[in-house]
Formats: C-alpha cells, sequence, structure tokens
C-alpha cells in the first residue's frame, strides 16, 4: 500500500508541475509559431509585391532577369530558417549581379565576356552605380534579420527549455516527503486535510531545487529576449525594412540608369573598350539601346502604405511584439516561484494555518521555510537533498540558455555570431553575419524525445528552393566550443 501511495504521489506532483507551467510553455509554443509564421509570410508578400511592380514597370526585360531579385529573396529566407549564408557577401553578390545585368542592358551593343563582367563587378565599391542604397538596404536588412531570427531562436529554446524542465526528475527522497504530505493524513482518519502551507513549500523546495537553481539564467535570458524585442519595434524592425524593399530597388535601378553615361565611361576606361555586338548596322544597335532605355525611363508610381498586402493573418509586427512583451515579463522568476504558485491556499494547502496538517498531527507548521535553489536545501526539515548532485539536464540547460542569451546580446548590437568546427574545411565569416549550416544545431537540448534543432531550409522547400541539405548534429568539439564561449562570456 504503501508503495501504491508513493507512486501516486509521484504521479500527482509530476501532473502539479505540469499543470502550473502549463501557460508558461504554452506561451513559447504559441508566439513562436506566430512570430515564424508572420516573418515568413512577411517575407512572401515582400517578393510578391517586387515581383509584380517589376513586371508592371518593366515587363519582359525584368522577367527575362527576375532570377536575380528570386535568388535575393530565397537566400533571405534561407538565412532566416538556419542556412549557410552569409548576409553581408549574398547583398554584395545581389548588387555585383544587378550591376552586370543592368551594364550589359544599358549598353546591349557591345558584347562583354564573362572576364569583363567579372571587372565590372570590382568597380562597383568605386562607382557606387546604384548611389547609397545599397549601404543604406545592407545595414537594415542585416540588423534586422539577425533580430528576427535570433528572436525566433529563443522562443524555440524558451519553448525546449520549459518543456524539458516541467518533466521533472522525482528522486525517491522527494517521494517519500510527497507521500508523507499528501496520504499519511488518512492513516490518521483525517483524509480531508489538506497540508499546511509552510509545511507544502518546504516540501516543493526540496523536490524543486533544481528546477530553481535555472532561475538566475532564465532571467537573464528573458531580459536578453525583451531587449531584442525592443529592436524589432525600433531601428531593427524588418517589417519596416521588407515592406518597401521593391521601392528602394527600385530608386538603385533609377540611380544607375540615370548615371549610365558616366559609369559606362569609367568602366570602359577602367576595364578598356568592349568589343560591338555585331547585332548588325550600328543604326540598328542604337535603336536598341533607346528602346531599352525608354523602358528603364518608366517611372514607379508612388509608394503607398495603404496598398501593401496584410501580413500574418492581419496582425502586425508591433501588435506581436507588445503581445509577447508582456508575457515574457510574466514569467521572470518562474522557476523560483514554483513552489509557491503550487502550494496556494484552499486549492493545495488549508487555508487555516492551526487546523492543517503538519506532517504529524492537525496543528500549525512551526519549522521555517528555507530559500529555495540546491545549496539551500542542505537544512529542510522535510526533504534529504544530496546537494553535491546537481541534476545533470538541468545543467544542461542552464548552459543552453547561457548560450542564447549571449546570442541575443549580439543581435541586440546588430551581430551574429556561429561557433565553427575546426575540422571544418570552409573558413565562413566570423566578423560578420555568416553561419555555419543549421546556426540552431547550437541549442542541444539534451533528452530521450529530443530533437536536434537544425537548418530547416529544407522544410520550407517552397520558400526557399535549393536550400542547403540538412547538417550534422554538432561535434563534440563543437559542443566543447559553446560551452567555453559561454563560460567566457559569463566571467566577463
Amino acid at each position: 500500500m504503501e508503495d501504491k501511495l508513493g507512486q501516486q504521489s509521484k504521479l500527482e506532483f509530476e501532473n502539479l508541475v505540469e499543470e502550473t507551467s502549463h501557460t508558461l510553455r504554452t506561451t513559447f509554443v504559441s508566439r513562436h509559431k506566430k512570430f515564424d509564421e508572420f516573418f515568413l509570410e512577411l517575407l512572401d508578400n515582400s517578393e510578391k509585391s517586387l515581383n509584380d511592380m517589376f513586371t508592371r514597370t518593366y515587363g519582359k526585360l525584368y522577367m527575362q532577369n527576375s532570377e536575380v531579385f528570386l535568388d535575393l529573396f530565397t537566400e533571405l529566407k534561407r538565412y532566416y530558417t538556419g542556412g549557410n549564408v552569409n548576409l553581408d557577401e549574398m547583398l554584395n553578390d545581389f548588387w555585383s549581379r544587378l550591376l552586370e545585368r543592368m551594364f550589359q542592358l544599358l549598353n546591349s551593343q557591345y558584347h562583354f565576356t564573362d572576364d569583363y563582367l567579372e571587372c565590372i563587378s570590382k568597380y562597383t565599391d568605386q562607382l557606387k552605380p546604384f548611389g547609397d542604397v545599397p549601404r543604406k538596404l545592407k545595414a537594415q536588412v542585416t540588423r534586422a534579420f539577425i533580430a528576427a531570427r535570433t528572436f525566433v531562436q529563443g522562443l524555440m529554446v524558451g519553448r525546449e527549455v520549459a518543456n524539458r524542465v516541467a518533466k521533472v526528475n522525482v528522486a525517491p527522497a522527494c517521494i517519500r516527503a510527497l507521500t508523507k504530505m499528501l496520504y499519511c493524513p488518512y492513516c490518521r482518519g483525517l483524509p480531508g486535510l489538506k497540508p499546511c502551507q509552510n509545511y507544502c513549500q518546504n516540501v516543493m523546495r526540496g523536490c524543486l531545487a533544481n528546477q530553481a537553481d535555472l532561475d538566475p539564467e532564465w532571467n537573464l535570458f528573458i531580459d536578453a529576449m525583451l531587449l531584442v524585442a525592443d529592436r524589432l519595434q525600433g531601428p531593427f524592425n524588418i517589417e519596416a525594412v521588407m515592406d518597401p524593399i521593391d521601392v528602394k530597388i527600385s530608386e538603385a535601378i533609377m540611380t544607375m540608369q540615370d548615371n549610365s553615361m558616366t559609369v559606362s565611361a569609367k568602366v570602359f576606361q577602367g576595364c578598356g573598350q568592349p568589343k560591338p555586338s555585331g547585332m548588325g548596322s550600328s543604326s540598328r544597335g542604337s535603336r536598341s539601346a533607346r528602346g531599352i532605355s525608354d523602358v528603364f525611363n518608366a517611372r514607379f508610381r508612388p509608394y503607398s502604405p495603404e496598398e501593401r498586402p496584410t501580413t500574418a493573418a492581419g496582425t502586425s509586427l508591433d501588435r506581436l511584439v507588445v503581445d509577447i512583451k508582456e508575457k515574457l515579463k510574466q514569467s521572470k522568476k518562474f522557476w523560483s516561484k514554483l513552489p509557491d504558485e503550487i502550494c496556494v491556499k484552499d486549492k493545495m494547502t488549508e487555508s487555516d494555518e492551526e487546523q492543517c496538517w503538519n506532517s504529524h498531527a492537525k496543528a500549525r507548521y512551526f519549522p521555517e521555510v528555507v530559500k529555495d535553489g540546491l545549496t539551500n536545501q542542505l537544512n529542510n526539515p522535510e526533504v534529504e537533498v544530496d546537494i553535491t548532485r546537481p541534476d545533470t539536464l538541468i545543467r544542461q540547460q542552464i548552459m543552453t540558455l547561457r548560450v542564447m542569451t549571449n546570442k541575443l546580446k549580439n543581435a541586440y548590437n546588430g551581430n551574429d555570431i556561429y561557433f565553427q568546427d575546426s575540422s571544418d574545411e570552409g573558413s565562413g565569416s566570423a566578423s560578420g553575419n555568416g553561419c555555419t549550416d543549421g546556426c540552431t544545431t547550437e541549442f542541444v537540448f539534451v533528452g530521450s524525445e529530443a530533437p536536434v534543432l537544425g537548418d530547416r531550409s529544407d522544410e520550407r522547400s517552397s520558400a526557399a528552393a535549393g536550400g542547403a541539405s540538412s547538417s550534422p548534429g554538432p561535434s563534440p568539439f563543437l559542443t566543447l566550443t559553446v560551452l567555453l564561449a559561454s563560460l567566457s562570456w559569463s566571467r566577463r
């Protein structure tokens, strides 16, 4: 009978923790889903808007060169979903390819070899054919995408950590204390008597000592999430960047068209005079060039924000961020408050402190309530806790939160970081926005059913055709690198 009551006590305790943490866990699940859907739909709508606008404006000329723009959005989606994309290099490549295509169109009377086109690309920085648009857009896109991707990764990490920590490892000493608190009144003929609140808190603090130790790192993680949320509302607002991106690119194209004579002259001076294309008579070539110039002279209609398609089920980034910030603030100190949340009067414990179960009889409970955390359980009068053996799973989640917090702090400053195995041959770009395949594999959640969070590029094949293949899990060296980097950060 005692064994059966022990198993029943264990089950009741597990259910109590699951029930009490339900709101926290569902918050991270639902908000991660909402933000992820919003960002992906925002990218899809931006791509559609650019395609529609450029098709109306340039017609066949755009459609023949549309892959330059489609590749831009494919790479942006692949970066967001965790792919191996260096934003800085990718954006530079986009403008170089656009320069090559436009230069050929504006100088169609000439034939350009691959070597000549490569020479043109080398002059991109000097010529500034698109004005200041590439520089400004690169800064805006880079910061916004780093913030958006890191924030969604943070929601995913919060979700996984909460799910794992809520599945408590119930020690034998805890089961004994729970059985004594929940079922010993039955043996005394007091089946309806609830435990005293302070008594319940001591039992729960002993049983949830390791969970409470997660709290300091959890609070730092929540603070970092709130900082990045502020950035998403302000200067790193991805919605404000992506909505008018077609207009900004069109301005850059118009700038180059207006300066085409100067740009061409400087290129011919630096790369040499190209050979005629051999299209026929010079008059025919001139007519062709004029025709293309006429198409480029078509101006975009004024940009009207009201004409934008509604994104993500009629919501906006500001509304999403305001909502999640409130929920994040409520989740602070959750793990240290968990014993108090469980031992609520009338629900779990007796409201009358003189008429409650005190572990021996129906009377007041006199021992003081111990503080939370593992080290404070040495003098817990109800649960024998071995303070020399911290829970391995909890320690792993603490490290996971530490790594994510570090990443969020960097995203707040507009920087992207990643950890690369030194055995990899590719060098990558650690200084900028590079990322090895499957950035999210940094966050390894150890557990029997724990998935490795990897590159979602292949999952989103419709959004990022040709995405990188799924990457393998992190090597032991990578895991060690993450640990060392995080410890180094914490010391600073």
